[in-house]
């Protein structure tokens, strides 16, 4: 699965590319608004729920094929999402960069472009479209790309979530000194979910790091155990894409009702 899903992506750059420059791009970046430091947004009192838009994926197929993404964002934001995901991906999740821009427009929360990252090209595009943070996956790349494209994004300020999902992808990743490490839970090869991978692997990051655990996770029981053991955010796309009511779950999440989150407070 995975190698369909890289080869698609540098597929989608070169078209990309043909049809806009990466000087272009860089031209473009003047422009670029005021950042979001989605790093920071991980770190406040608390678990950070980082809440995600995605129209459907290769595992769970169509989730929620008329949302809109201003709605669903503005919803994430009142219910107190720490941060966004925004997948960009067209052919297997349905996003797009024009996602990301209305996104940025409709609230006031760090976004993160989550893509299948496998050019510095895309990093130009992320940035000139309103990410403050882009997705690294560790299984994606050779470690001489991934230390290209992690110092890349960072000369360009966006923050890197470097996700891994088993021991020798999390030792890649600590190599490199990734100040975030995202724990999936979703083997991408088999497309299974098993969140005891976060738990068999938390005890290897070493202090300092933040922990996202990623995939699988949809209750506020989950949450509270997740925290428990020391990972600081989490990311949930399908639960909160397939919920009647995304703010009421994200609240629901977050705790955003029962007055202990000190990162919520004015």
């Amino acid at each position: 699965m995975i190698e369909q899903l890289i080869g698609a992506a540098r597929e989608g750059v070169e078209r990309r590319r043909a049809e806009t420059p990466q000087a272009d791009l860089e031209s473009s970046l003047h422009g670029r608004g005021h950042d979001r430091p989605f790093n920071e947004a991980l770190v406040r009192p608390g678990l950070s729920v980082i809440a995600e838009f995605k129209r459907r994926s290769p595992s769970a197929g169509e989730i929620s094929a008329s949302a809109t993404v201003g709605e669903q964002v503005g919803a994430y934001e009142r219910g107190g999402a720490a941060a966004l995901s925004v997948l960009t991906d067209e052919p297997h999740f349905g996003g797009s960069l024009e996602d990301l821009r209305t996104a940025r427009a409709a609230c006031g929360l760090p976004i993160l472009r989550k893509d299948f990252v496998v050019d510095p090209y895309q990093l130009f595009e992320a940035a000139v479209n309103g990410a403050d943070a882009v997705l690294l996956i560790v299984r994606a790349l050779e470690d001489d790309e991934l230390r290209r494209l992690y110092e890349t994004a960072r000369g360009l300020d966006l923050d890197c979530l470097v996700e891994v999902h088993d021991a020798e992808e999390l030792e890649r990743a600590l190599r490199l000194d990734a100040d975030v490490i995202g724990i999936n839970n979703r083997n991408l090869d088999a497309g299974s979910v098993d969140i005891a991978t976060t738990y068999e692997l938390m005890p290897d990051v070493p202090a300092g790091k933040t922990v996202v655990a990623e995939s699988g996770i949809a209750t506020r029981a989950e949450l509270q155990e997740l925290e428990r053991v020391g990972v600081d955010a989490v990311l949930i796309g399908t639960a909160l894409m397939s919920a009647a009511d995304p703010e009421a779950l994200t609240r629901e999440l977050t705790g955003a009702d029962d007055g202990t989150r000190e990162h919520l407070l004015p």
